[in-house]
């Protein structure tokens, strides 16, 4: 694997997640005092830096800077702690209803990664490590002493909170619906995911404390693992939100859509055109409040020479002619607002049918009659049958 080819490994994840940062962050900074909204913050901002600080160019920079050789081991092993305890800290505040026993979990946890994280750097300090290990440092110091309890250390507290949260959030899911099941289950196998990390950096470990050499698992395989890993977390945190936004949107723009042909023909033959016009940078859900408002002011208009006796008559026409209820619904709308434009078009207010409702408006059957507008040859041949059996019909 080549130098770039790492750089890649590492600066993927790192994008993922921060866009999931930029994504969260308007919510988390309107809702501050929401501790799971802190906690999702916490536990991103942590991601975000374990794999910008592991990345092997930033490694030597950061050694350069510091001047003392692999201060960087225990830093990124520390943002790697502090990630394990904000993962606890996340499933604790997402599951428990209990605040009591939430703070109480919280600080637990805060107690025992702070001691660990105090440890590797007490431990990392008492180490002879003067040779500059970027990549292998795991395996090439496995049998020195401390920082190979260094090494234990983090790995130990990494593989516990994994496991821990791994474990909670797949007990969980099966309880969620939607696409906040869908973004649990990219969480879920973001953790898994970590689980195979540690499992091939023990293994290298172990080999080397055995005599082996696998030192390939930990430079080579362990990376793309864990990139693997922080791309399906950072999806768990961004598709619930972003899933349900999309949908709404789709929802909102197919609706406003079939509105269409009701929309156009209660706006050409309006008094009044539309005074609101909702241009597509707006939002979907805007243009479709827009347009549901005009097509309920404009069957407000016609009103007055509605015929329901009319629309009853043209809805036991369709269900006769084999339509399905709601379909039936939407033709006799149809049939209705046709001739109730043509009355209107011929007759003064004061000559208005005015007849009696039949207990839903046609402006909440904006849907079905636009959908019934798109097949005209079907309307107008309802509509001609009960014209037919009205005129048949003796004074």
């Amino acid at each position: 694997m080549r130098p770039s080819d790492l750089d890649v490994t590492y600066l993927i994840p790192a994008a993922v997640l921060i866009a999931a940062l930029l994504y969260k962050a308007p919510a988390i900074v309107r809702f501050w005092r929401d501790k799971l909204l802190r906690a999702v913050g916490g536990l991103l901002v942590l991601a975000c830096g374990v794999f910008l600080f592991a990345n092997p160019r930033t490694i030597v920079w950061l050694n350069r800077v510091t001047g003392v050789p692999n201060v960087s081991a225990p830093w990124v092993y520390t943002l790697l702690t502090a990630f394990c305890a904000s993962c606890l800290i996340l499933i604790i505040v997402w599951k428990n209803d209990d605040r009591a026993a939430t703070r109480r979990a919280v600080c637990w946890v805060t107690a025992v990664y702070s001691t660990v994280i105090v440890g590797l750097w007490v431990l990392f300090a008492l180490a002879d490590v003067p040779e500059e290990r970027v990549h292998d440092l795991d395996t090439h110091y496995a049998d020195t002493p401390f920082i190979r309890e260094v090494v234990v250390l983090y790995l130990l507290a990494h593989t516990v909170a994994v496991l821990i949260t791994s474990y909670l959030i797949w007990s969980w899911q099966g309880r969620l619906h939607g696409w906040l099941r869908s973004g649990v289950v990219c969480l879920g196998i973001g953790y898994v995911a970590n689980l195979g990390f540690d499992t091939v950096k023990w293994t290298a470990v172990v080999a080397r404390w055995a005599g082996g050499n696998l030192d390939h698992l930990s430079t080579r395989v362990a990376p793309p693992v864990a990139c693997v890993s922080a791309v399906f977390i950072g999806a768990g945190f961004i598709l619930p939100h972003a899933g349900q936004a999309a949908q709404d949107w789709w929802h909102a723009r197919a609706s406003h859509w079939r509105l269409r042909p009701l929309y156009r023909l209660l706006k050409s033959h309006a008094d009044v055109k539309p005074a609101l016009r909702v241009g597509r940078s707006r939002g979907a859900a805007l243009a479709l409040t827009a347009r549901e408002t005009y097509i309920g002011d404009e069957v407000i208009h016609l009103g007055p020479y509605i015929d329901y006796a009319l629309w009853r008559r043209a809805r036991d026409e369709a269900l006769d002619g084999g339509a399905a209820p709601g379909e039936a619904t939407g033709i006799a709308g149809a049939v209705t607002l046709l001739t109730a434009i043509e009355h209107r078009a011929v007759r003064s207010r004061d000559d208005a049918v005015r007849g009696e409702a039949p207990g839903a408006p046609l402006g909440g059957q904006a849907q079905e009659i636009a959908r019934a507008l798109r097949s005209p040859a079907v309307v107008e041949a309802v509509r001609a049958r009960v014209n037919a059996r009205t005129e048949s019909v003796p004074p």
